[in-house]
Formats: structure tokens, C-alpha cells, sequence
């Protein structure tokens, strides 16, 4: 059997880190929309999370925020001129615009991309398809340098294969592994793959919200990398239209176990089914439902439990659930966690982590992450500098606290001073995690 182990790849929070509220359908977001951001706050809480994950004994790596403000997106819009000239006439002119180019939603890197382990692949290669995210315009921004970031990360083309994002136009709206969970025995046996759709793109959509992925993208992304053991289900409508606009709001897995809200999936016992006859002689899938009786879905949203991460730990035969402070002050939702850990079943603890800015507008401790699984050699092949340990926790948070604001409003984002601010940042940034020195936009110009 092959030995190997899923990692995770942190996004580090940005500079302009902004509560601008550009995310219809993400109730937090819309909530928390014009209030003060703490951008330091929320890059040392990130970093704390990695250092707990790390601490416990996992892989863990950083991805480098993108460049903000996206100048040349401005630029392609018509505002000319010097950078300095391009954002004071945006700010005047079309502020909204400027919100988005500033959004620091790269953040959230559980939608950086799809990925497919070796052991599932056609080709024996890991595979990775950057998501286009053309739902909403700030994240349509994100695909072309998630690409770089990844190809950064993961360099042997003779063991990684960091595709382009699927074509950005709606039949293939993509929203990477936010909606995609992966079981299986063990990490490094082939394994199942639920691929959890939103809307197909051959037929009307008339929610309230947008439903994001779309089955066509997932179709895509499954043929390219070859990926074994696939089973499309739909997200349920009603969620959709409850907040849920992934489904790892209502839905996380990790190796055999599958834990999910009552009102995740549009058919839950023909997903149950797929998902048994995928893993048929290999292992045997474990539900852990949680029913809208113990835990309203709307709490559910409101506490994220399901954006929490399922982590097979070293010498841990159990699940160990990393949950946000939310889920603990909620009440239905911490008894759902005692219950289900009460009950013997595949989830054995769980450790809160404190992710407020983040939650705030709308990502919990799954948003901040991409899960990887590398075996030993694979994971020998990445890029050392951006393998977390409490040597680069240490210089990174003293890098923040350098560099990053401890207030920031969304009128602050047409502060000139902040373009500076935050390509000082991310130029030393490069330096610390061996990126180049041509890794951003500034910088090749």
C-alpha cells in the first residue's frame, strides 16, 4: 500500500481584507456588510489555525494572497493613466468596482481548485483544476494567478499536473473543492469522489440566490484528471436558497466518514446509494446526519459546523473535527458535535479554532484550506518554502504586524496609500516563500 497523507494549503489573508459585502447568497457577508475589518487580526488568526493543524501533526503549506488592488482589472475597464490615478478615478467614479478589485477573497482557498489525488488518477499524477469562480465578478479575478500560485507550489510537471481553469463562461461556472469531498480506507488507496452540483446548465435557474457550480464544470474537471470513483449528486435547492451557497456549508467528509445536514442534498438516499456502489469492496462509506429537528438549518449556517475540517490526526483511529468558535457558542450546534462524538461513531473530537474575520464574511476553517493528498514522495517534491512550521509562523506573523492594518473600512479602500502598503507586503512576501521574483503583477511590470 502506498503511504501517504492530506495536507493542507492555507490561503493567507490579504492586506485589504475588507468587509465590502460582494457575496449575494452568503449571508455573513451581507450582514457584516460596511462594518470595520481588522485585516492583521484576521492573517495572525490564519496563522494560528495552521499552527493547531501543524501542531497536531499534518502537512501544512501556505498560499500567497493575491495582488490587491487589481489594478489591471481597472485598467481593462478604462480608467487610465498612472496606477495612483487609475484607483482615485475608480473610487470617484465607480466605487463598486473598486470594492472588487480589492476583495481579498483568495483567501478562501478550499476554492482555489478541484483536486485529484495520484491514487485516483488515470495518469498516476496529482491533478488540480484552478476554479474560474465567474459567479461573482471579485472571485472571477482569482483563476489566472491561483494557476501561478499553484504551479509555484506544486512544480514537477512529472507529478503534478496544475491544469488552466475550465472555460469562463456560465455552462462551466466552477467553484473548485468547495463542493467536492473525497472518501476513501486510507489516504493513499483509490478512493470516492463526490462531485455535488448546484444547477445544471442546460435548464433554468430561478432561485433567490445563484446556485455556483453547475454539473457540466464538474463533467469537465472529472474527464480532464482522469478521476476514478466519481459520483455527481445535487446540492439541494432549498439549502441554496437557506445561505448555502457551497455545500461545505452543510456537507464535510474525510476518509470513510460523511457528515452532512439533513437538508444538504436534493436526494440524499439516491447520493447514499451512489456513493455505497462507488466504494463497493473497498470500504464501506458512515453517514453522521444530523437532522433539522436537533440543529435548524439555519443555525447550521449561522454556527458553520459543516465548514469545519474532518482531520484523520497521527495514531488517531477516530476523526478529529476542527470547528469554529461559532459552532461552540452556538448551542444546537455544539450538541450536535457531543452527539456525535458520543455515539462511537467515526468522529472521536473536536478542537475550536478562532476564525472571526474570516467567519465574518462568510469562510470557516474549511474555507481557508485545500486539501491535497500526497504520498511521501510527492510531498518531498513541493516547494520547502512554503511548508509551515513554527520557524515560518514566526516570521510571518512578524511580517503582518509590519505590514498589515489593524482597521480598515470599505471607504479606506480608495487610501492610495494602501496599493503601496500592500505591494511592500507582498513583495517581501515572495522572498520569504521562494516565489520569484516576477510571482505578481507589480512585479513582472
Amino acid at each position: 500500500m502506498v503511504t501517504a497523507v492530506e495536507a493542507n494549503c492555507d490561503g493567507l489573508v490579504g492586506p485589504t481584507h475588507s468587509f465590502a459585502g460582494l457575496a449575494p447568497g452568503n449571508l455573513a457577508s451581507e450582514i457584516n456588510k460596511g462594518d470595520p475589518s481588522n485585516p492583521r487580526a484576521a492573517v495572525l488568526e490564519g496563522l494560528s489555525k495552521m499552527r493547531t493543524l501543524a501542531d497536531l501533526g499534518l502537512p501544512q503549506f501556505v498560499l500567497p494572497p493575491h495582488e490587491r488592488p487589481a489594478v489591471d482589472f481597472l485598467r481593462g475597464l478604462g480608467f487610465s493613466g498612472a496606477d495612483a490615478r487609475v484607483l482615485e478615478a475608480a473610487s470617484k467614479q465607480a466605487p463598486e468596482l473598486l470594492n472588487t478589485a480589492c476583495s481579498a477573497s483568495p483567501m478562501w482557498a478550499a476554492n482555489a481548485a478541484t483536486v485529484t489525488p495520484s491514487a485516483d488518477a488515470a495518469d498516476g499524477r496529482v491533478h488540480f483544476t484552478p476554479a474560474n469562480l465567474l459567479t461573482n465578478l471579485h472571485r472571477s479575478l482569482e483563476g489566472g494567478q491561483t494557476t501561478r500560485a499553484l504551479r509555484r507550489l506544486f512544480p514537477d510537471r512529472t507529478r503534478f499536473a496544475v491544469h488552466e481553469p475550465l472555460p469562463a463562461q456560465p455552462h462551466f461556472a466552477d467553484e473548485g473543492a468547495a463542493n467536492h469531498v473525497r472518501l476513501c480506507a486510507d489516504h493513499g488507496e483509490a478512493g470516492v469522489n463526490l462531485f455535488v452540483w448546484g444547477r445544471d446548465a442546460y435548464e433554468p435557474w430561478t432561485g433567490r440566490f445563484p446556485a455556483r457550480q453547475t454539473k457540466q464544470a464538474f463533467e469537465a474537471v472529472a474527464r480532464r484528471h482522469g478521476a476514478g470513483g466519481a459520483v455527481f449528486t445535487q446540492q439541494a435547492r432549498s439549502a441554496i436558497e437557506g445561505g448555502v451557497f457551497h455545500n461545505d456549508v452543510v456537507c464535510v467528509g474525510a476518509k470513510t466518514c460523511l457528515f452532512f445536514h439533513e437538508a444538504a442534498f436534493e436526494d440524499r438516499a439516491a447520493m447514499k446509494a451512489a456513493v455505497r456502489a462507488a466504494a463497493a469492496g473497498r470500504f464501506e462509506p458512515q453517514f453522521v446526519q444530523v437532522d433539522e429537528a436537533d440543529l435548524p438549518l439555519g443555525e447550521a449556517v449561522k454556527s458553520y459546523l459543516f465548514n469545519s475540517m474532518l482531520a484523520a490526526l497521527p495514531g488517531d483511529d477516530r476523526l478529529t473535527l476542527i470547528a469554529p468558535m461559532e459552532t461552540f457558542e452556538t448551542v444546537d450546534a455544539r450538541r450536535a458535535v457531543e452527539r456525535a462524538i458520543a455515539s462511537n461513531g467515526p468522529i472521536g473530537r473536536v478542537e475550536y479554532v478562532d476564525v472571526r474575520q474570516s467567519m465574518r464574511n462568510g469562510g470557516g476553517p474549511a474555507c481557508l484550506r485545500l486539501r491535497v493528498v500526497l504520498t511521501d514522495e510527492e510531498l518531498a517534491a513541493t516547494n520547502p518554502a512554503q511548508r509551515f512550521d513554527a520557524d515560518l509562523h514566526r516570521r510571518l506573523a512578524a511580517w503582518a504586524e509590519a505590514h498589515y492594518r489593524d482597521r480598515l473600512l470599505p471607504a479606506d479602500l480608495a487610501d492610495l496609500a494602501l496599493l503601496d502598503e500592500s505591494r511592500r507586503a507582498l513583495d517581501e512576501l515572495t522572498h520569504i516563500l521562494d516565489l520569484g521574483g516576477d510571482f505578481y503583477p507589480f512585479q513582472r511590470a
